[in-house]
């Protein structure tokens, strides 16, 4: 272990790595000391159970590793676990997220507290294994908090602060990290590793506010009346309120403890005298750095705002940046079909009524489409100009192409079938 000064903060770190994004989220399950891995491989998360499984296997991590028969198994065994008062952890992503879909409502609506990553894929048919974000999208109203990452050492700090947030007794939700594949998950990049010791005191012992007990049985989940079922629903909404202030919580003493820091709900970048500003999540805010600082020497005062935690929503932080703007691009890597792009709508939605902000949305990166920063300056400059049309705008798009592409191929099947 070593201490070590960086940008004016301490850091207690017990080394550096240059690893994968799924290694690095395996090494935040180790460090926080998780309890039941139920693991089941799907590309491209498969990695980050391996590498659980190799510290099973080397006496390098101390769990109950459990191979199941499938995604739905593996978020019913967190269920159990986590229902018998230890700690849990699983990955997955796309199909296999979609697969629990069920399960993940039962999870957030029994108030269980556990931590899974999802490697954002796009969904199929056709079947693609390069990222978007509409697999967590589509689980956005399951109950699960859920924060994006945008680099590999937030991964492994937000797996731990993870833990410290769901496990809150002002919380008790299960919570999703999710970043995206293969520009992360199968990508290198160095990593402090901290010091078990200042992990611990940042994260304790997991003690569960209730559990299963064989040795006094009761039954958990039954019938819900109309009289009852509004409550249920409505504690759930309160605990992502709570939430808000949790996740700030835990973002400072982390800091305080291990020394990394992240942001909190979003992180802001060059917004102290912004008059435009860029919005996205995970790595196309990397992107939007690169965009932001061209647009700069363009003349234009711009900033960018980063959503770490898309649920809870960060609406009071969003109003807050953006009211005072003249203009705003939101970014989004996945499509609300017959609406537009969902973290355009909730952007919208947020600083509906506070200041005079333009807001414009464009839809781009799906099934890994490649977004250079010139793609997203040259958007940027027409959307505040006020030239973008109304709605998400699809800027990658190329649809006359493809209607050739398709043309073409239809008709040399026809001819080789002999069809007219």
């Amino acid at each position: 272990m070593k201490t070590i000064q960086e940008h004016g903060e301490e850091k207690r770190v017990r080394m550096r790595l240059v690893e994968t994004g799924n290694h690095v989220a395996a090494w935040g399950a180790r460090l926080a000391r998780v309890e039941v891995v139920s693991a089941y491989p799907i590309t491209p998360q498969t990695q980050v159970i391996e590498e659980i499984s190799r510290f099973v296997a080397e006496g390098e991590m101390e769990c109950e590793y459990i191979p199941v028969e499938s995604e739905y198994s593996a978020m019913a065994a967190m269920i159990g676990a986590a229902a018998m008062g230890v700690r849990a952890f699983s990955a997955t992503s796309s199909h296999g997220l979609a697969y629990m879909h069920e399960l993940l409502h039962w999870a957030a609506a029994i108030r269980l507290p556990m931590v899974m990553v999802n490697v954002n894929r796009a969904l199929g048919p056709g079947w693609n294994i390069w990222c978007d974000h509409q697999d967590t999208m589509a689980a956005r109203d399951t109950g699960w908090i859920q924060l994006y990452c945008s680099d590999h050492q937030e991964i492994l700090d937000t797996v731990i602060q993870a833990y410290r947030i769901s496990e809150d007794p002002r919380v008790i939700l299960p919570v999703m990290v999710c970043y995206d594949a293969f520009v992360m998950s199968h990508t290198y990049m160095q990593v402090e590793i901290p010091e078990q010791e200042a992990v611990d005191r940042f994260l304790p012992p997991f003690r569960s506010l209730w559990k299963l007990d064989l040795e006094r049985p009761f039954t958990h989940g039954s019938v819900i009346y109309p009289d009852d079922y509004e409550e249920v629903r409505f504690s759930m909404q309160r605990a992502m309120d709570n939430a808000r202030r949790v996740i700030v919580e835990a973002a400072g003493e982390y800091r305080e403890l291990v020394g990394s820091y992240h942001g909190e709900l979003v992180e802001a970048y060059r917004m102290e005298d912004a008059e435009y500003a860029l919005l996205a999540m995970g790595t196309l805010a990397s992107e939007c750095r690169v965009a932001v600082d061209v647009l700069r020497e363009r003349g234009y005062p711009c900033g960018l705002v980063r959503i770490r935690s898309y649920r809870p929503f960060p609406a009071a932080e969003l109003r807050e940046l953006l009211s005072p703007l003249r203009a705003a691009l939101v970014v989004d890597r996945a499509v609300s079909f017959g609406m537009e792009g969902p973290l355009f709508s909730e952007v919208k939605a947020a600083v509906y009524g506070s200041g005079n902000p333009s807001i414009h949305g464009i839809i781009t990166g799906l099934g890994g489409r490649d977004v250079p920063y010139d793609l997203l300056v040259e958007n940027a400059e027409a959307a505040f100009k006020g030239r973008l049309p109304a709605g998400s705008h699809w800027p990658s798009v190329r649809l006359n192409e493809h209607h050739r592409l398709v043309k073409r191929s239809l008709e040399e099947y026809w001819r080789k079938e002999g069809v007219r």
